[in-house]
């Protein structure tokens, strides 16, 4: 297949759509645009003006997936614009309610997206209830995903759109008995979570690059809340300077925005964070997933399902640790104090670094913000990883529909998310 010329309607199983175009001429790849088509949905315009009280919900709207990451993320960075610490009840819960996203969002990934390609299957609707490995697999996306829900829901009243959640609290605090519920539910999946560990680490594909670097936000518990930035190239920033280190790249056939980090690229998500910070996982998690664990540091692209799934278990017995330990006292939202500031917040989302800025006028209402949401992070590596598996396989590009495939298996491994930036995956090769 020296010259081609194919395009795909759509990339399957992702959140949103993108478009590829990409173009080989004479057994050469001349060229590979990874394109998110960014309708322009101005959020940072619509924040302006509101009160700091309104943003978290409003930002949330961003998304309907990872909903509540930006709701953390957003209440960060005004609590740090006004100078406010919440309780350490408050930053427990906000944990419980992150890694109820945590289970739910990845379950929906590896189970919803990923699952099929292992069962050459369009789709997780086709899976036979009376075969036994798909039946199992099945019941496994439904427990994980309800697990993830319905902490949620007991913490934030929701498993999107958490309404209890706001600016220095919660609105609304969960019973210790409503709490307690949850441990049974997440011991009882903490088996179907081995099992997909191990599906991952034993089934997936492979496209590996060398020379790929990565970055995440990490503390040592592996809250995904708090820390301070690193780079595997050995560099540690502290996450108020994060945006010194943001190189905007303007995209023009996607008309969206790709990111440089410190003069490079660097790949963010679960994959990012194993590779860091495996050693802070939860005890429990590292003595159930040793065996997987010296995967890590991985340069496999797709070794990021396989960090999803570890990173499932750890939310799950992070939360037990938590639930059990954690003794709630009433208390009513710490009172905000309207004033001029700036502040940063800077949290791992499911797939990946999330970052807000935000200039607060000094009647408390916001003056102007920027969000960098972690797919356009990713958006150059996700490029450069297609363009690589293309030079790699030149000489077996022979069959369009499996080159198709293959093109699309290597986008869901990142767990892109074109809803937090765009609404627009249409592929078209080239010929000349």
């Amino acid at each position: 297949m020296h010259n081609l010329d194919l395009t795909i309607a759509d990339i399957s199983k992702i959140e949103g759509k993108a478009s590829c175009e990409i173009k080989i001429k004479e057994g050469k790849v001349e060229s590979v645009k990874f394109a998110i088509a960014e309708y322009k949905r101005f959020y940072t315009q619509a924040i302006k003006d509101k009160d700091i009280s309104a943003l978290p919900q409003l930002a949330a709207r961003i998304c309907g997936t990872c909903s509540n990451a930006h709701l953390s993320c957003a209440a960060k960075a005004v609590e740090a614009a006004i100078g406010l610490t919440v309780s350490p009840q408050t930053m427990a819960l906000r944990k419980l309610l992150n890694y109820g996203l945590m289970i739910r969002d990845h379950a929906l990934h590896l189970c919803v997206f990923v699952l099929p390609d292992f069962f050459s299957k369009d789709s997780i609707l086709e899976f036979d209830e009376n075969e036994k490995e798909e039946h199992k697999y099945l019941d496994a996306t439904f427990m994980l995903k309800a697990a993830g829900n319905n902490l949620s829901k007991t913490v934030g009243g929701r498993s999107v759109h958490a309404p209890y959640f706001t600016v220095g609290g919660f609105t609304k605090l969960p019973t210790k008995e409503e709490l307690n519920k949850h441990i049974n539910e997440l011991a009882g999946i903490r088996n179907t979570v081995l099992d997909l560990i191990d599906l991952f680490a034993t089934r997936d594909f492979t496209l590996k690059m060398e020379s790929l670097t990565y970055s995440a936000v990490s503390d040592s518990q592996y809250s995904f809340l708090d820390g301070d930035y690193y780079i595997s190239d050995g560099r540690n920033i502290q996450a108020d300077k994060y945006g010194e280190y943001l190189e905007r790249i303007a995209i023009d056939y996607p008309q969206a925005s790709g990111y440089k980090f410190g003069g490079g690229i660097t790949m963010v998500g679960a994959l990012a964070r194993l590779n860091l910070a495996k050693n802070k996982l939860h005890p429990d998690t590292k003595k159930s997933a040793e065996r997987y664990l010296s995967f890590f540091p991985s340069n496999n692209i797709f070794h990021n399902n396989l960090a999803q799934a570890i990173e499932i278990l750890h939310a799950v017995d992070s939360a037990i640790d938590i639930i059990k330990n954690l003794k709630i006292t009433d208390e009513k939202p710490m009172p905000l104090v309207r004033k001029e500031g700036m502040g940063i917040g800077l949290t791992e989302a499911p797939r990946g670094t999330l970052y807000y800025r935000l200039e607060i006028g000094s009647t408390g209402k916001i003056a102007s913000g920027q969000i960098v949401v972690p797919t356009s992070r990713n958006q150059i590596v996700i490029e450069e990883a297609i363009k690589k598996y293309l030079e790699d396989n030149i000489e077996r590009l022979d069959n369009k529909e499996s080159v198709e495939h293959e093109v699309e298996k290597i986008v869901r491994a990142f767990d892109p998310c074109m809803s937090c930036v765009s609404h627009f995956l249409k592929v078209t090769w080239i010929e000349e």
